[in-house]
């Protein structure tokens, strides 16, 4: 299991690490085209995806760190009971990272830092950073465990 927390920690190291150099160079709402479809700029999500109960009112803060932590102590108990497999646990200990590297944010700033921005014709995917990515990929490789392991399987 020390393996797959590490990749946990990895994931959190690299958030961390992206978040603090975006909020060294860029002033809030400040944006860099990087390619024709990808920006960085620096934004804040005090809400949850697609910035989701942002405007609460604050209470929303505890709400999403108190799921994040209760998430994240069901991640681990499924990744003590998987340990010894390899696709799940990936999967798991990507979701774990980036739940906590999130949470981090959110006991610092009040607010997610988002950074990644794409976009086509004029629309914009709404911005999100590594921790977010580490969760998306990792609940993909869980879709896909699901559905490569035969039904009888544990």
């Amino acid at each position: 299991m020390p393996h797959w927390l590490a990749l946990a920690g990895l994931v959190i190291v690299f958030d961390q690490a992206s978040k603090q150099w975006v909020l060294g160079s860029f002033r809030l709402m400040e944006s860099v085209a990087v390619t024709s479809f990808f920006n960085l700029v620096l934004v804040f999500n005090s809400g949850a995806a697609f910035s989701f109960l942002a405007g609460a009112g604050g209470w929303q803060k505890w709400f999403f760190v108190a799921l994040a932590f209760g998430i994240s102590a069901w991640l681990l108990t499924m990744l003590r009971q998987h340990a010894s497999e390899r696709l799940r646990p990936a999967a798991l200990s990507l979701i774990l990272g980036g739940a906590l590297g999130n949470v981090i944010d959110r006991l610092r700033f009040d607010a997610v830092v988002d950074f990644l921005d794409f976009h086509v014709a004029g629309y914009h995917w709404p911005a999100f950073n590594v921790a977010d990515s580490a969760i998306t990929v990792g609940v993909a490789l869980m879709l896909w465990h699901q559905f490569k392991t035969p039904k009888d399987a544990p």
